[in-house]
C-alpha cells in the first residue's frame, strides 16, 4: 500500500469539493462526509441511505456504526457542511440504497472506483502529493489539528495508542521535521 498525504491547503479541499460537485454529487458527499468525518473508506462505503437520513426524510444528527477494521462502534454527530451536502444529494438515493452506489451493478462504489475518483479531482485540483481513499481520514485529522484541536482528541478519534503516532499519521511529523531544515539557514 502507497503511503498518501493529507490535503494541506484549505483552497485545494474547495477546489476539490468544486470539481467533484461538478461531475457527481455523489463523488462531492462522499469527498465531503470522508473528510468531515475521519472514516476509513471501509465505513464509508458501507454506508446506507438510512444511516443519515430518518423516515421521515431529515438527515440524522448522528451517525452510528461498527467499524469494520475494529469492530468497535463508533458514534459521532454529523457537521453541519456534511449535513448540507446529505440534504443537496440524499433526493436521488433510494431508501436503505447503499449511500454511494455503483453505477455498474447494486452495490457501492468498489475502493477502487473511490480511489480513482479522488485521484482524478486531485489531478485536476494540481495537488502534487501522493492522494488516495485514506486521504479523506488524513485530511479529516490534518485540519482538525491545524484548527487547534488537541492531538490526544485525534488520538481517540483515530483510536492510536499514542500521540506520536497521531501527529505522524497525519503528517505533522514530517511538516516539523521539513520546517527545521527549510528555516535553519546557517
Amino acid at each position: 500500500m502507497e503511503f498518501v498525504q493529507p490535503i494541506r491547503d484549505k483552497k485545494q479541499i474547495e477546489i476539490m469539493k468544486r470539481l467533484l460537485k461538478a461531475s457527481s454529487m455523489r463523488d462531492y458527499v462522499l469527498f465531503v462526509l470522508g473528510i468531515n468525518s475521519g472514516l476509513r473508506i471501509s465505513d464509508l462505503l458501507r454506508l446506507k441511505q438510512t444511516d443519515v437520513q430518518t423516515v421521515k426524510g431529515t438527515i440524522k444528527d448522528r451517525i452510528e456504526l461498527r467499524e469494520k477494521k475494529t469492530g468497535k462502534m463508533k458514534n459521532f454527530p454529523i457537521s453541519d457542511t456534511a449535513a448540507k451536502a446529505l440534504r443537496d444529494y440524499l433526493p436521488g438515493v433510494p431508501t436503505a440504497a447503499p449511500l454511494f452506489p455503483s453505477r455498474k451493478g447494486s452495490g457501492s462504489i468498489t475502493r477502487q472506483q473511490a480511489y480513482r475518483i479522488l485521484n482524478e479531482a486531485a489531478q485536476l485540483a494540481g495537488i502534487k502529493d501522493r492522494i488516495g481513499t485514506h486521504t479523506l481520514r488524513k485530511t479529516f485529522g490534518y485540519q482538525a489539528y491545524q484548527a487547534g484541536y488537541a492531538v490526544e482528541r485525534l488520538q481517540h478519534i483515530f483510536n492510536h495508542s499514542s500521540s506520536r503516532i497521531t501527529l505522524a499519521y497525519i503528517g505533522m511529523t514530517q511538516d516539523d521535521t521539513d520546517e527545521v531544515y527549510l528555516n535553519l539557514n546557517l
